[in-house]
């Protein structure tokens, strides 16, 4: 939390700098080149690090950035202008899913480490050596990380202090670059690191560790969630087994499965982390109450909930940073040509809209939430997704546009979402059809009413067992679509029922 004195504590300032690394990360649908995207993520941001609202308090500007060949890794520098005489090398890392994330470490091979002045090699994963690669020799203009440190260094005071932070899979690749950062030749002596990883997994072995610790260090800690599966990989997994305690989710077979084998990638390797433990909270809070369902989905959502950006930052006190464009709803249907309205956030002036991978060339702005965009060529359905500085919107049901017609099914909440076999259930949704038929995983509900948003069904008899959840997906067929699963559209039958 922040100091009697409203001035922020260094965690606070180096997750924000963290989370400020995800900036602009997913490429345009349409496409554009590194350099076009480089020129997205800096100016997004400069736009945070300008925001005075946030731990950072606007005195930071970015100095150096560097995004490696097919945006796997990203990496910036920062200077403080606040007199603290204080810098940040901040490290992104692959974006992608938690699992994607893991697995994309590579703990199955370990591979040596070896920096200048080491008495030995230490062991590390070769998908984070990989990754540390990237960053160390990535360079913008021809000029490295370490270089940019270098040049910024000698233009500062004496006894700067440097942080090198990270989230997720950058908190891992920060735990290696820190320690690299120590070995090189600075102009005015060695200046005072401070190593703050948060949610990060763990790049190597007990010797990895015992050297990263044994260093000179002015702090050196690891902040995690004690809910978060990622910071507990490799020296720590089976912990994750017992999740999530009340209200859930807990683990059914198609988790427990996934878990297994996320357990089995380090095979005989043993991991350790580096740095101080820091646990950010010590019970089962923040929750999204939205995914608590026993089901592999929700189990997911809960995950990537608790991995978050915004719940560390949550978890530390510090204020959220500022997110991307989002759609929420369009006009389903329409025309090459014709007008389409989306609704959404975050569509201030300079976003650009995709209609699946073509741009739109013509578009205004009504509100910061809705904005009128004409349909470029296209035939299918595609998603509506608009990009800024910050980012680019996810793909949303409800943000699909079908050149023609008909619009595409989407089930929007059912009520209850329990019961037993006989049961009526209202399902809720849009463009259903008079074809409209219903599934409760793969066994068709008998129908009762008919409304285009809203049918009436009893509950079918469903086998549940092993490999047969008892959390399901309820589906409505119609038009030729089948509407997407969320947690919305879960069902859950509270005993066992066999046919």
């Amino acid at each position: 939390m922040a100091t009697e004195s409203n001035q922020p504590t260094v965690p606070q300032v180096t997750m924000t700098l963290s989370a400020i690394a995800a900036t602009a990360a997913t490429p345009r649908p349409s496409g554009e080149t590194l350099a076009e995207q480089s020129t997205r993520i800096i100016l997004g941001i400069n736009q945070q690090l300008a925001d005075t609202s946030l731990a950072t308090q606007g005195t930071w500007v970015l100095s150096w950035l560097g995004v490696s060949p097919g945006n796997a890794n990203m990496a910036y520098l920062a200077r403080n202008t606040d007199d603290s005489n204080s810098f940040a090398v901040v490290i992104r890392g692959t974006v992608g899913s938690v699992t994607d994330l893991m697995e994309d470490l590579d703990v199955g091979t370990v591979v040596p480490f070896s920096l200048v002045g080491m008495p030995s090699p230490v062991s590390v994963s070769k998908g984070a050596m990989k990754a540390f690669t990237e960053v160390v020799t990535m360079s913008t203009a021809g000029v490295t990380l370490g270089q940019a440190l270098t040049t910024a260094l000698g233009r500062a005071q004496p006894n700067p202090t440097v942080y090198v932070t990270g989230h997720s899979l950058g908190g891992c690749i920060a735990t290696m670059v820190a320690p690299y950062l120590q070995t090189l030749t600075w102009p005015s002596g060695k200046p005072n690191f401070e190593l703050h990883t948060f949610a990060a997994p763990t790049a190597g072995g007990a010797d990895f560790a015992a050297y990263v610790d044994s260093l000179v260090w002015q702090a050196n800690e690891r902040h995690y969630n004690i809910y978060d599966m990622v910071p507990q990989a490799w020296n720590n997994f089976e912990e994750t087994k017992q999740w999530y305690p009340s209200p859930g989710p807990a683990q059914d077979d198609d988790v427990k499965a996934i878990m297994s084998t996320l357990a089995a990638l380090p095979g005989p390797n043993v991991y350790a982390q580096p740095g101080k433990d820091d646990a950010l909270n010590t019970g089962y809070d923040p929750v999204d109450p939205n995914v608590v369902k026993q089901s592999l989905q929700d189990f997911m959502g809960q995950v990537a909930f608790q991995h978050a950006n915004s719940t560390y930052l949550y978890l530390l006190g510090a204020p959220d940073v500022p997110s991307g464009p989002v759609v929420s709803v369009v006009d389903p249907v329409g025309t090459v040509g014709a007008p389409v309205e989306v609704v959404g956030s975050g569509f201030g002036q300079g976003v650009m809209v995709d209609f699946g991978t073509v741009p739109v060339s013509k578009q205004y702005i009504i509100r910061d939430d809705v904005m009128i965009a004409w349909a470029p060529d296209g035939v299918g359905v595609v998603d509506i997704r608009v990009t800024n500085n910050l980012g680019t919107s996810p793909a949303v049901p409800r943000g699909q546009f079908a050149y023609g017609g008909p619009a595409s099914v989407v089930v929007t909440g059912i009520s209850p979402d329990s019961g037993r076999a006989g049961d009526q259930v209202q399902v809720n949704g849009l463009y259903f059809g008079s074809d409209a038929q219903v599934y409760f995983g793969d066994h068709l509900a008998e129908l009762v009413e008919y409304a285009p948003q809203q049918l009436l069904v009893k509950a079918p008899s469903v086998t549940i067992g092993v490999g047969k959840p008892a959390t399901i997906n309820v589906t409505v067929l119609s038009n030729g679509y089948s509407s997407p699963a969320s947690p919305a559209d879960e069902f859950t039958y509270p005993e066992w029922h066999q046919n």
